[in-house]
């Protein structure tokens, strides 16, 4: 390999590293605590997400609905409601309002809100303020590092682009000089025996490299999010003359409308029988005239395997039926929609959700063995001068 190429690759890795360790760590750390949320979120909090016996039927949607409404302070109203196929499981309602111009966590969340409805009884499980919650801190502590949507959001997603070119870069950095037996022994495993300072530089190279698959995925669905204009690009090339369809809009009748009660059972039946066999379901609710009642159904583990309605809000009528394999869903929307799981790794299961925690652990681990292996090498050429001067 040219070594002119070899040092500019090594300065470009160093720099940027330095630049962005600590930010990588807090992403990584955080995207670990993140892996397995709803596991742990059962675990510590069953009171919440589980009732304690089941009945033959559930109540009306739309009384379940008020009942969580008037459990809520200020009289806020609902965003949407998260409903599993668990007959054991709770009713998760959202009211949630956020401020995209704050600069800080605080100031993100004007309101979050969660409210737990045992769906027999209506009896309310658990009213809790989101804002406060451990899980939704760390998730924004990974997605904006509590700054802000405009600065913290910003911060991360220039951090996930170095990131990225770090890994390329380590990579020629990995391949070494000359290629023998000892060279190809050293890039694939850690020589334990050594001493601290050969072991720390093993483990930056090593690891790094095994994880480089995984944290490639993961910083590709992340800068998805984070760049909009990325996200659009990729999706109309990929999808490239495939049809795009057109929003699903209410009729706004013209005389007043009064059977939201109705419609909201018409719905809500409509969801319980298409989850029948599946996970999960997101029930969103309209925000305007036009807007209309959605449903996204989870089949399993793979958010991405799913099918979408659209259900009029003055009528219940379904106006638009989508299913994830949807031969006229373009390429481009297709991927778009395993964005999730791509950066969660869910897209291969238990296993490759496992396979990313320890990737996060190899990540949050580079910035500072690589930092030694710099502070190190700083010290070898103090030394060095030092021994010319003193000669």
């Amino acid at each position: 390999m040219n070594s002119k190429l070899r040092k500019i690759t090594y300065q470009l890795h160093l720099w940027l590293g330095l630049m962005s360790g600590l930010i990588v760590v807090i992403m990584a750390v955080t995207g670990c605590i993140l892996a397995f949320e709803k596991e742990l979120k059962h675990t510590f909090y069953p009171e919440k997400y589980f009732v304690r016996s089941v009945k033959n039927e559930k109540l009306p949607f739309s009384e379940l609905k008020l009942k969580a409404e008037q459990a809520l302070p200020d009289s806020l109203k609902l965003s949407r409601v998260e409903i599993s196929s668990d007959p054991y499981r709770s009713y998760a309602f959202r009211s949630l309002k956020m401020n995209d111009e704050a600069w800080t966590y605080w100031g993100t969340y004007i309101y979050y809100y969660r409210v737990y409805i045992d769906p027999y009884t209506g009896k309310v499980l658990a009213v809790e303020n989101a804002k406060t919650d451990f899980f939704e801190i760390v998730m924004d502590l990974h997605r904006r590092l509590l700054l802000g949507e405009k600065i913290g959001k910003t911060i991360t997603g220039y951090s996930t682009l170095i990131l990225a070119i770090m890994l390329f870069s380590g990579l020629v950095i990995w391949y070494p000089r000359k290629m023998n037996k000892n060279a190809l022994k050293g890039m694939f495993f850690i020589k334990t025996s050594a001493n601290w300072k050969r072991i720390n530089y093993d483990s930056h190279n090593v690891l790094g490299f095994y994880a480089v698959i995984p944290l490639l995925l993961i910083c590709y669905s992340a800068v998805i999010w984070n760049f909009e204009n990325i996200d659009q690009w990729i999706k109309k090339t990929l999808n490239g003359k495939a049809h795009t369809e057109q929003k699903a809009k209410s009729t706004v009748p013209a005389t007043g409308f009064s059977n939201q009660k109705m419609i909201l059972d018409i719905v809500g039946n409509k969801v319980e029988k298409s989850l029948a066999g599946k996970k999960s379901a997101l029930i969103s609710f309209p925000k305007k005239e036009e807007g209309t009642y959605y449903a996204e159904i989870t089949y399993g583990d793979k958010q991405y395997q799913n099918e979408q309605f659209n259900f009029d809000q003055y009528t219940g009528e379904t106006l638009k039926h989508q299913l994830y394999n949807d031969k006229n869903i373009g390429n481009g929307t297709a991927l778009r929609g395993r964005n999730y799981d791509l950066h969660t790794g869910s897209i291969l299961g238990t296993a490759g959700r496992i396979l990313y925690l320890i990737a996060g652990l190899i990540a949050a681990s580079l910035p500072i063995t690589g930092f030694m292996i710099y502070l190190n090498r700083k010290k070898k050429e103090t030394n060095k001068k030092e021994s010319c001067k003193n000669s």
